[in-house]
């Protein structure tokens, strides 16, 4: 059964704690517990193959930064939680994005990098009257970073299994992609070069991109 180090970062107060407790433990407590360090463990199926989740969940208070570089170092996926009632903890997702890519290194495939293994999370969905960032907004953002994303809420439960299962998809490929395997379709939009401009206006060659065409999704209209 394959193991997984999930890391949970993001501005204090945006729920991490309780994400990560409402997924793990099924329960949610709505008092704020300043967190420093708490690590959890869940065996899990996910489209047919169990695993092991690894979840270290983390502080999110500035003094804490050199510790959160060695919480990078030691993850494989990454969730960046921010909550859609604070535009404050939005803008921040940024900086937690340079962290986590400063602190592993960029994956390459054949040349070209590939998506970073992190879901963005815009907790606290259940709150929409207090909503200070549109849906529209986080998705923007997740595409410009090439992040998955999705709206959740740690009370109701609403999506939070859809966060993770999609942070043990996202590292699968990114597993994959380590021996050579080929990317995700939602790589593939953004990066493959059937998509590039200097592409588009012909079949793509062979070259060093030889015997991609037939596995990506994407190039299906070519062949």
């Amino acid at each position: 059964m394959d193991s997984y180090k999930l890391v949970v970062l993001g501005d204090e107060s945006v729920g991490k704690t309780q994400l990560t407790t409402q997924f793990c433990l099924e329960t949610f407590d709505e008092t704020y517990y300043p967190t420093i360090e708490n690590s959890y463990r869940k065996q899990w199926l996910v489209d047919g193959e169990f695993c092991m989740l690894k979840i270290v969940d983390t502080a999110g208070q500035e003094q804490y930064n050199a510790l959160r570089g060695e919480w990078i170092r030691d993850g494989e996926v990454f969730i960046i939680v921010y909550s859609i009632t604070s535009r404050t903890t939005f803008q921040r997702v940024r900086l937690f994005h340079i962290q986590v890519s400063r602190g592993i290194e960029s994956l390459l495939y054949r040349g070209e990098l590939l998506l970073m293994p992190i879901i963005i999370v815009g907790n606290m969905c259940d709150r929409a009257a207090e909503r200070e960032v549109m849906t529209q907004e986080g998705e923007a953002l997740a595409k410009e970073l090439g992040c998955d994303f999705v709206e959740a809420s740690a009370k109701t439960g609403t999506n939070v299994d859809r966060a993770f299962c999609d942070a043990v998809r996202r590292v699968r490929w990114h597993r994959e992609q380590q021996r050579g395997g080929h990317p995700p379709p939602s790589a593939c939009t953004r990066r493959c070069t059937a998509r590039s401009r200097r592409r588009r206006s012909r079949r793509p060659s062979r070259g060093r991109f030889r015997g991609t065409r037939r596995r990506c999704p994407c190039l299906r209209g070519w062949q």
